[in-house]
C-alpha cells in the first residue's frame, strides 16, 4: 500500500453475491467515505480482480457460489498476495472466525452490521497495514543501510590492509607496483598506471602500467553518452603530500566498457592518500640512509687510522658517540717518546733515520691498536694515544699500563736485528683523569682528540721517564696497582698542579 495515499485514492474491493449488499456497501458506505471501490459477485472472480487490481483493502463475503470466503483465502495465499482482508458475512461460526484469521484476515464483521462499524474497522485495519508497511519499510531501510555499512566496513578493511600492505614497503619500484596493482583490487578497474612527476623537470613519466590479471574478454562497449554523471569509464586521483602533487593514480575500463561510479572515484582518493604517505616515506628513508651510509665514511675515514678496525665497527653501530661537539670524560693518556733520537738523527742517513723510527713507531703503534687504543697523533718520534674513548672500555687504565710494558718488550725484541747504534729506547708517562673528548678542526680538516690536564700531565711524565721506563700519575697507580708492580718515586711538581704530584713507576720484570 503506498502511504501517501488518501481516501480519494485507496481501492477497496468488495466480494459478495448479493447485489444489494454490493451496492449499499459501494454506494451508502464506501463512496460517501472518500473509497474508490471495485466489486465482484463471486470468490473467483475476487480472486482475479484482487491479481489483477491489487487493491488496499478487500471486504470479503464467506458463503458464495464458484468459490468462497475460505478458498477465496487460500488462493490469495498460494498467490502470496498479502491484501488485508475484512470477512463481513452472517454466518458465525467460531471455528470459521479462526480459520480465517489464520488464513491473513484483519477484521470480522457480522451481519447485519452498523454503519459506523464496517467503517471503522476499515479505517482501523487500514491504520494498521500502513503503520505496518512503514515498519517494513523502516526495517528495509535499515537492512539495506546496514548492509552499505557491512560493504563499507568490509572496503575500509580491505583498503587499510592494501594500506598497510604498501605504506610497509621499502623498496621504491616494488611498493609503485603494488600502488596499481590495490587500485585495480580496489576499484575492479582492468587498467592501471601510476604517473610520477619528474622533480628536477616537473614533467609527467609514466612510472608502472599494469594490467588486472584473470580479466574476461571485452564486454559490448557502451554509449559514452549514455554515462551518468558519477560514472565513468577512466578515473585519476592526485597524488600529493600538502600542497606538493607527486603524480596521479589511473584506472581504466576502456577495454572492458565496464563503468567506474562515484564510490569507485572516493576509494581511489582514498588509497591515492596513503600511497601519497607510502612514497614520501619511501623518500625520506632513502635520505636518512643515504645520510648515515656519509656518516659511515665520514667516520671510517676519520677512524680507521687511529684505532682498531673492530673498534671501527662499532663506533659505526653507534655513530652518535662521535657526533661533533666535545664532551667531558675520564680517560687514560699515553705518551711515548724514543730517547736520543735527536741525537741520532744527526748523525743518520735520511733513509736510515725513517726506516729506523717507522721500525720502533709502527709496532708501538700496532700494540696500541691490539689494546684498542686510539691513537691520537704521532709528533716526530713521539706518540700520543688514549684509551676510553670514542667508546667506553672495561680497565681502560690497565690496557694503556699493558700496551706500555707490550712496547717496550716489543722495543728489546726489534734490538736483536738492529745494530747497536740503531737501537732506540722509549720513555712513556701515562695519566689518568678528565679531559675534554671530541672533534676539533675546521670544516676541510678535523681531528678526534683529547683535550685537558690530563693530557698535559701524562706528556710531563713522559718527559720525566728515562729510557726504557713507564712513569704513571697516582690515578693511574689507583687503577693499577692490583695488576701491575710498582714502585714510587718522589712527588714532581707538574705545570697545572698547586702542589707537587705522587708519581710511579712500573716496574718491568
Amino acid at each position: 500500500m503506498n502511504l501517501s495515499k488518501t481516501n480519494n485514492t485507496l481501492r477497496i474491493l468488495v466480494v459478495d453475491d448479493n447485489p444489494d449488499i454490493r451496492e449499499f456497501i459501494h454506494r451508502s458506505v464506501l463512496e460517501p467515505a472518500g473509497y474508490t471501490v471495485i466489486t465482484a459477485d463471486n470468490g473467483l472472480q475476487g480472486l482475479q480482480k484482487a491479481r489483477q487490481e491489487r487493491p488496499d483493502l478487500i471486504l470479503l463475503d464467506y458463503e458464495m457460489p464458484q468459490m468462497n470466503g475460505i478458498e477465496m483465502l487460500r488462493a490469495l495465499k498460494e498467490h502470496n498476495i498479502t491484501i488485508p482482508v475484512i470477512l463481513v458475512t452472517s454466518y458465525g461460526s467460531e471455528s470459521v472466525a479462526v480459520e480465517v484469521f489464520r488464513l491473513g484476515v484483519r477484521d470480522y464483521i457480522p451481519k447485519p452490521f452498523a454503519l459506523d462499524d464496517l467503517l471503522n474497522s476499515i479505517e482501523r485495519v487500514l491504520h494498521t497495514v500502513k503503520l505496518e508497511q512503514e515498519r517494513d519499510d523502516l526495517l528495509n531501510e535499515l537492512r539495506i543501510a546496514n548492509a552499505q555499512l557491512t560493504q563499507r566496513v568490509q572496503e575500509l578493511d580491505t583498503l587499510y590492509q592494501v594500506s598497510k600492505s604498501v605504506t610497509s614497503l621499502r623498496e621504491r619500484d616494488t611498493l609503485l607496483e603494488r600502488i596499481v596493482d590495490a587500485a585495480l583490487y580496489l576499484t575492479g578497474a582492468m587498467d592501471g598506471a601510476l604517473i610520477m612527476l619528474d622533480p628536477v623537470t616537473n614533467l609527467p613519466s609514466t612510472r608502472v602500467s599494469r594490467i588486472r590479471s584473470g580479466v574476461g574478454v571485452e564486454t559490448p562497449a557502451e554509449d559514452p553518452n549514455m554515462l551518468t554523471q558519477s560514472q565513468s569509464l577512466m578515473m585519476a586521483a592526485p597524488i600529493q603530500i600538502g600542497n606538493k602533487t607527486l603524480g596521479a593514480l589511473t584506472v581504466s575500463n576502456k577495454r572492458s566498457r565496464e563503468v567506474l561510479d562515484k564510490h569507485d572515484q572516493r576509494l581511489l582518493r582514498m588509497l591515492s592518500d596513503y600511497a601519497a604517505i607510502a612514497i614520501e616515506n619511501t623518500r625520506l628513508l632513502a635520505e636518512v640512509e643515504a645520510q648515515r651510509e656519509r656518516e659511515k665514511r665520514e667516520i671510517r675515514q676519520l677512524f680507521e687510522h687511529y684505532v682498531a678496525q673492530p673498534v671501527v665497527e662499532r663506533i659505526l653501530q653507534q655513530p652518535e658517540s662521535v657526533r661533533p661537539g666535545g664532551q667531558r670524560q675520564t680517560i687514560t693518556v699515553l705518551f711515548a717518546d724514543l730517547r736520543g733520537f735527536t741525537t741520532f738523527s744527526a748523525k743518520t742517513e735520511p733513509e736510515t733515520l725513517i726506516a729506523v723510527l717507522n721500525e720502533h713507531i709502527s709496532v708501538a703503534a700496532q700494540i696500541i691498536l691490539d689494546e684498542e687504543g686510539t691513537l691520537d697523533k704521532f709528533m716526530g718520534d713521539e706518540i700520543m694515544a688514549f684509551f676510553n674513548a670514542p667508546l667506553p672500555q672495561k680497565e681502560y687504565a690497565v690496557r694503556a699500563v699493558r700496551a706500555a710494558a707490550r712496547i717496550l718488550s716489543a722495543t728489546t725484541q726489534i734490538h736483536e736485528k738492529l745494530p747497536p747504534d740503531q737501537r732506540l729506547h722509549f720513555g712513556i708517562g701515562i695519566s689518568t683523569g678528565e679531559a675534554i673528548v671530541g672533534n676539533v678542526g675546521t670544516t676541510e680538516l678535523v681531528n678526534f682528540t683529547v683535550v685537558g690536564q690530563t693530557v698535559n700531565t701524562a706528556h710531563t711524565l713522559q718527559e720525566l721517564a728515562p729510557a726504557g721506563k713507564i712513569l704513571i700519575c697516582q690515578h693511574t697507580y689507583a687503577a693499577i696497582r692490583d695488576v701491575f708492580p710498582t714502585q714510587a718515586w718522589q712527588p714532581v711538581s707538574i705545570k697545572g698542579h698547586t702542589k707537587p704530584m705522587p708519581v710511579y713507576e712500573v716496574v718491568i720484570e
